[in-house]
């Protein structure tokens, strides 16, 4: 497991250009099949089987017929103004992100980088200005399930996609509570573990931005992420996920 600094030690555009090169020349192996993929992470087999999001709710990205706003969403509008995911959180596209996540594959970040910063450049191609962001901030861990983890999945993704877009990444916001995770708990109770568990830091009032993670599954994370960088006196929130879950029992 890569530390947090040798990380980013990587993370720059001569290692990037090392990288790809290396890629470009050397045979690649497809990281779902380990068929030949040339010089891409997967195979255009693999690739194509990836799970595409249906019609969506632009704020909460579950499926909606004609992709406009579902009724929960007009009924109970959300901190977060819009949502962009690249697939639906399904297989393949689970086991990839679970690698990322949980097997430190960090070669798998260029992959949800590159996926997810395709869909939102598209996205934003159709806005006018006023809704389009103004910078990216990553959804952070807590300081123990980073040290154990050795990096953050949301910042790795966050730098590839803000970067691909044109955008600056801001540290706006920290993680002040050391919750359960998640996953371990129902749906129903994931709104009441993350309350109040992020701050937001003095330079967000007037952004507009774009909070950027892996996966969103019920959407209390970055509800509450949204509602904090708004307190603090953001403009507009967004959220920008690799993949959403489509219906309750997902990851």
């Amino acid at each position: 497991m890569l530390s947090i600094n040798f990380a980013k030690a990587f993370d720059s555009d001569a290692w990037r250009r090392v990288r790809d090169g290396a890629r470009a020349t050397l045979p690649q192996w497809c990281a779902l099949c380990v068929a030949d993929a040339g010089g891409a992470l997967l195979c255009d087999a693999c690739a194509a089987a990836l799970p595409v999001l249906p019609q969506a709710c632009p704020v909460c990205a579950l499926p909606a017929a004609g992709a406009v706003p579902c009724g929960a969403c007009l009924a109970h509008a959300p901190p977060f103004a819009a949502t962009i995911a690249a697939f639906a959180y399904a297989f393949p596209a689970d086991r990839l992100l679970q690698e990322l996540k949980y097997g430190g594959r960090l070669a798998l970040a260029d992959w949800a980088g590159s996926a997810l910063g395709g869909v939102v450049e598209r996205a934003l191609a159709a806005r006018q200005p006023p809704e389009r962001p103004d910078c990216v901030v990553a959804l952070p861990l807590g300081r123990g399930r980073q040290r154990q983890r050795g990096f953050n999945q949301a910042q790795e993704i966050a730098v590839r996609v803000a970067g691909g877009v044109g955008l600056p990444t801001l540290r706006a916001l920290t993680r002040t509570a050391e919750t359960a995770p998640q996953s371990d708990l129902s749906w129903s109770g994931r709104a009441a573990n993350i309350r109040g568990a992020f701050a937001a830091g003095p330079g967000v009032r007037g952004l507009r931005i774009a909070v950027v993670d892996d996966v969103m599954t019920t959407g209390a994370t970055l509800a509450e992420a949204a509602r904090t960088l708004l307190r603090g006196g953001a403009q507009r929130v967004e959220c920008w996920v690799v993949a959403r879950t489509l219906r309750e029992g997902g990851a």
